[in-house]
């Protein structure tokens, strides 16, 4: 908002996000220089509260940011002791040999955690350095010194439904840092003005995004096998779009249940969270949750755009960290390791360029470093596979795809070149005179459930009386254009059921938005076909509140 009047604190490094990525940058910094002046700016209640991930992690990144973290208590304990793929079809099921798979796929030696408790462990180890961290703190803003990110505005509170101060209004602080790390996550939405405001993807493509919806069940301790991993593929997606499921058995005879759904789909009746909710039917998987319960349910975007997404990660003041910058690795199924290790690089650059007097500059070694080094190395051998998904299906990219990445992983080449992403996922989405509705069946309580029912296992919470923070460019476009042209699609690919259409014999449809249930996945923002919806943070602390995702 312009015209108001705030205090700022300067400091020499801001970092908005808790997650692996600003963590790891937080860390690094204090390791490299105590006397350093870090804050870290988190808008869930707590560290932890808003990060939700599958979550098998490579400690690569891990064991070069804390190496003795075993000995210091990290709640990393589960490792990986089996490691399956199988393709689903609706009758039944075949598993994929594990030669098959290049080496890079394989998970020996890593480990199923919950990465909320892990970022809540990370953030007991920075504050210990003297890291700041303030939690329910949402950014509002970007503060601007030109085409220099000079900072942002935080802890903003109070405005009434129309966007006006009310009458508890507070202004919040201006957070000034010398560099200023942007570590929200896919599609967080300060990065998304920054990339496009200093055009940050002119030598990248369109980032592409997965729809990532999660489950933790508790089940009968005689089925459950700590370290027990499972990916899915096929049924029930099959070719109405990509993905796929897991299945991660974590201790306490805990389960992670899951499925990704790839944003590129082009039916616009396509219902992700229908899909996900049908693929626990399965044989398979019932057999294994039947006599158990749902405990947690969340969702959260995924980018998968693999290395030819990567924007330019540096820029006058600040950079991308994590999947700000989309360092998710898409056959691997894993991104918090690059996360971590894109937080260590730039920390390592900010702190070599205030050692030698600079601030405010653009961290050219940073971007080079992470599309050079371990990041780099790790995402380039793989970048085929969601191109060839995308443009040729699942059969295409596991056997191409396969091949490339083999090849890749025993010469460092890859034969096919690097194939690019044609649009975007909201570009991908054809009208519905193109399709036929999906039928999906009705959820029976015990291994489905409806959106609203589960919203509540998100234990997520906003206050009333606050604007929207899913705001519309144009609120015409709803009812005028997705409604006819569309279906509507944010009724469906919202996994928390936010949107509806509502409908009443003499009357024009409305669109109503129920803010109230949104889980901060961001897949309207990715996905809405006209590109009318803007996320933005609501007031700090609000959100869902994930125990152990």
């Amino acid at each position: 908002m312009t015209g108001i009047e705030r205090e700022a604190m300067e400091y020499d490094v801001v970092i908005v996000g808790g997650g692996p990525a600003g963590l790891s940058a937080a860390i690094r910094l204090k390791q490299i220089d105590p006397d350093l002046s870090v804050v870290l700016l988190e808008k869930g209640s707590e560290v932890g509260a808003h990060i939700l991930s599958g979550a098998v992690l490579d400690p690569v990144g891990l064991n070069r940011l804390i190496p003795d973290w075993k000995d210091k208590g990290a709640p990393v304990s589960v490792p990986v002791t089996s490691d399956a793929f199988w393709i689903l079809g609706e009758a039944g099921q075949m598993r994929v040999p594990n030669w098959i798979t290049p080496p890079l796929m394989n998970n020996h030696g890593n480990y199923i955690v919950s990465m909320a408790n892990v970022c809540r462990w990370l953030a007991e180890q920075a504050e210990a350095l003297g890291v700041e961290v303030f939690s329910g703190m949402a950014c509002s803003e970007v503060v601007w010194d030109g085409t220099r990110v000079k900072g942002v505005v935080a802890g903003e509170f109070g405005k009434n439904p129309d966007g006006n101060p009310g009458p508890n209004y507070e202004p919040g602080m201006e957070l000034h840092g010398k560099y200023v790390f942007l570590a929200e996550g896919a599609r967080g939405h300060l990065s998304k003005e920054v990339i496009e405001k200093l055009d940050l993807r002119k030598h990248s493509g369109p980032q592409k995004y997965g729809l990532g919806m999660k489950e933790i069940w508790e089940i009968d301790p005689e089925k459950h096998k700590p370290g027990t991993v499972i990916h899915t593929m096929g049924w029930p997606l099959e070719r109405n779009a990509g993905g796929g499921g897991f299945i991660y058995h974590i201790d306490n005879n805990q389960v992670y249940v899951g499925m990704v759904v790839h944003l590129n789909y082009v039916n616009p009746y396509l219902y992700p969270y229908g899909e996900f909710q049908r693929f626990k039917h399965h044989s398979m998987i019932a057999e294994l949750l039947k006599g158990g319960k749902r405990i947690a349910y969340g969702a959260r975007a995924v980018s998968e755009g693999g290395y030819q997404a990567i924007p330019q990660t540096a820029f006058e003041g600040g950079a991308l960290l994590g999947c700000a910058a989309g360092l998710v690795n898409v056959p691997r199924i894993k991104g918090n390791h690059n996360a971590m290790l894109s937080g260590i690089a730039a920390a390592e650059a900010a702190a070599r360029a205030l050692k030698a007097g600079r601030s405010g500059d653009v961290l050219a070694d940073y971007d080079r470093e992470l599309k050079r080094g371990p990041v780099g190395r790790d995402l380039k051998p793989v970048r085929n596979v969601k191109p060839l998904w995308s443009h040729r299906g699942l059969a295409a990219s596991l056997t191409l795809g396969g091949f490339d990445m083999w090849v890749a992983n025993l010469t460092g080449w890859n034969p096919l070149g690097t194939l690019k992403h044609k649009n975007t996922d909201a570009a991908a989405t054809e009208p519905a005179a193109k399709h036929k509705p999906i039928d999906y069946p009705k959820p029976d309580g015990v291994l489905s459930f409806d959106r609203l029912t589960n919203v509540a296992y998100s234990f997520t919470n906003h206050a009333e009386g606050q604007p929207a923070h899913l705001t519309l460019k144009d609120p015409s476009v709803p009812i005028e254009v997705n409604l006819p042209k569309y279906a509507e699609p944010a009724v469906r690919y919202c996994p928390a059921g936010v949107y509806e259409v509502v409908e009443k014999e003499g009357e024009k449809p409305r669109f109503v938005i129920n803010y109230q249930n949104c889980v901060h996945c961001k897949t309207c923002d990715i996905k809405d076909p006209s590109q009318n919806i803007h996320w933005v943070a609501p007031q700090g602390g609000e959100g869902p509140n994930y125990p152990n995702m």
